[in-house]
């Protein structure tokens, strides 16, 4: 008897995971196929989860009702907010993770999701009918029926592992790779392209002498990335990092050689992270520094790993020996994994629409690296998001489309989708327009009605969430009514704390507006908040709103003036190719990404200004 499922997802990785949770959530029947189960939300690279953009990623994840959040405040070794000496647009945690306890953990939370059921297996080909994808085939020719699949293969898909003038066939941290697949994809008439990534060496701890090197500690407070969170790591538990540097012997190593390593010697062919490039990247293209920061990172809270951040490389095992026994500290340091570097298949990314379904076929999605992208938490936004969509399809219900100006899953889908990528995508804060929107502490107020109108927000935490947006309100309006004065109380006060006292007369807003001055001084003096319960996400977002109201208020405006663009809509069955006016890069590229929206077609690589009024004058004559 043949099997048969709503949504099957290929692939066990971070955007697999958020994928088969939040459709199982959403009630429908989910299989989850990986090629070992013990693998399930593996981290073949660093084990830490967010940093700059992707620590706000998963918030967003979280205010959804995703999963990532919760795994990474479950265990943590270190965790801190990055930038807190710049504004709240860019602040953002990063988590030190237990690479054992992390995966364990999220098996755990998979386990006791209804519908959805787990499988080993090996995906090599799709069921289709037409354009309409109904199931896939497994190795050994087994079938599996389904109404959506949801492809999340990360960097198995015909992963090759390149270290100095070897490659073999190989998926990360050991693994086997996924082979057939990608041809498989091919033969339906889907483009393929070829990145690569890659991931430094592990050394023994015993072995480094970090006398010399800059312990990199975590932060104290009530910082996590679930909004659920309610129990804290102290800082006294958590493991240091340590900062240190390479230097000129070092570059001389990397210099000397270039044809050891796949980087350089012609063996790799996909193209590899910008924004994460490998050591021998950096010193051959930074020629004028003498040095590169490297951090040396614990991957188990119990256990000798540790991982050498910034040191990627593809070099051979005994060029890499050399290399890093010329770092100070590290002189004497073993060898627990050498690094290596690996090649693997993803679809053009501009093959997708914004609910992350191939355009080409109904019931087909894809999810993580596959659609061009790198990074954990870009992974599980994009999970989350395929996920959410191949359930409303089979539902027949409307899809789900995040803007830009609502979360940077939505800007992050919106660049790969329709500015396509010709390396692995990683999210920055400077790839969003609207960063003062997207802050950390409100992911809950711009996603989590969405959450729970989705059905992956709980009642009782919607309610909670309810709660906790009208007491925000409350205390900002007895803020907004109150008056400090310049009174002895209010003097000595100011005084005791440090802080300046007041000149004149000002309200509660204003005060709170004020250098240094926080919510809890105006407990003190505001005798009416104490009766209205906050909780630290509370306090936190009525500081935020309140000390940067008016650089919010101008943001939101210049989103809203924009917002007539991506409420534009345009039909899927508009001829570009035929369109008088436009020019015909402009065709070409509209015809290719089917935009949906005049926002998004603005947006386009080749698309000017020029071609979008022409473009609004020929629908509205149409219209007409």
């Amino acid at each position: 008897m043949i099997k048969k499922y709503d949504v099957i997802v290929v692939g066990g990785g971070h955007a697999g995971v958020e994928a088969c949770a939040a459709s199982a959530h959403m009630g429908l029947s989910t299989l989850l196929i990986t090629l070992n189960k013990k693998m399930i939300s593996n981290m073949p690279c660093n084990p830490s989860i967010g940093g700059s953009a992707k620590g706000i990623v998963v918030r967003e994840v979280d205010a959804l009702g995703g999963m990532m959040g919760i795994a990474a405040d479950y265990d943590y070794l270190q965790i801190k907010m990055l930038n807190t000496g710049k504004g709240p647009g860019v602040q953002c945690l990063r988590a030190q993770e237990d690479k054992f306890n992390y995966p364990k953990h999220m098996q755990d939370l998979l386990g006791k999701i209804d519908n959805l059921s787990i499988i080993e297996g090996h995906v090599v080909d799709l069921l289709h009918d037409e354009n309409v994808i109904n199931g896939v085939v497994l190795e050994g020719g087994e079938k599996i029926l389904s109404k959506a699949v949801i492809i999340a293969t990360g960097t198995y898909m015909e992963g090759a592992i390149l270290r100095g003038n070897n490659v073999t066939s190989g998926g990360p941290d050991g693994e086997k790779p996924s082979i057939g697949l990608s041809k498989a994809l091919q033969k339906l008439g889907i483009e393929i392209i070829r990145f690569k990534t890659g991931t430094p060496p592990r050394i023994k701890k015993s072995s480094i002498d970090f006398s010399n090197a800059s312990i990199q500690p975590g932060m104290e407070g009530k910082l996590a990335f679930s909004y659920e969170t309610k129990s804290f790591i102290p800082l006294k538990n958590q493991l240091p990092c340590w900062l240190i540097y390479s230097n000129e012997i070092t570059h001389d190593i990397i210099r000397s050689n270039l044809d050891k390593t796949a980087t350089y010697n012609g063996l790799q062919t996909g193209v590899g992270p910008r924004y994460c490039p490998s050591i021998e990247s950096k010193v051959m293209t930074f020629k004028d520094k003498t040095r590169h920061q490297l951090f040396l990172e614990p991957e188990f809270k119990d256990g000798e790993s540790i991982y050498l951040q910034g040191f990627s490389t593809a070099m051979r095992e005994d060029i890499q020996e050399q290399m890093v026994h010329s770092l100070k500290g590290l002189e004497h340091a073993e060898f627990l994994k050498y690094a290596y570097a690996i090649e693997y298949d993803a679809l053009v990314p501009t093959q997708f629409d914004l609910t992350l379904r191939v355009k080409k076929f109904k019931g087909l999605y894809g999810a993580g690296q596959i659609c061009g992208t790198s990074g954990y938490e870009e992974a599980a936004g994009l999970g989350l998001v395929a996920g959410i969509n191949a359930a409303l399809y089979v539902l027949g219900k409307e899809p789900f489309i995040l803007k830009r100006n609502e979360s940077y899953i939505g800007v992050m889908i919106d660049d790969i989708v329709t500015k396509g990528t010709n390396e692995p995508y990683r999210l920055l804060s400077s790839r969003a327009e609207y960063r003062l929107l997207l802050r950390h502490d409100n992911a809950d107020l711009r996603l989590t009605p969405y959450g729970y109108k989705l059905g992956l927000i709980s009642e009782d935490r919607f309610q909670r969430f309810t709660k906790k947006n009208e007491n925000v309100a409350k205390a900002t309006e007895i803020l907004r009514s109150i008056h400090l004065g310049t009174s002895k109380k209010v003097t000595d006060y100011l005084l005791s704390k440090g802080l300046e006292p007041l000149n004149a007369g000002v309200s509660g807003v204003e005060f709170l507006k004020r250098p240094n001055v926080h919510y809890e001084h105006l407990l003190a003096l505001v005798p009416e908040l104490n009766d209205i319960e906050l909780d630290y996400i509370g306090i936190n977002q009525l500081e935020v709103g309140i000390k940067y109201e008016g650089y919010i208020r101008r943001e939101q405006e210049e989103a809203n003036s924009f917002a007539k663009f991506e409420d534009y809509k345009l039909s899927d069955d508009i001829d570009y190719l035929n369109m008088n006016g436009l020019a015909l890069e402009a065709r070409q590229k509209l015809d290719k990404v089917r935009p949906l929206t005049v926002g998004q077609a603005a947006r386009i690589s080749g698309v000017n200004p020029s071609d979008i009024s022409i473009l609004i004058l020929q629908l509205k004559k149409e219209q007409r």
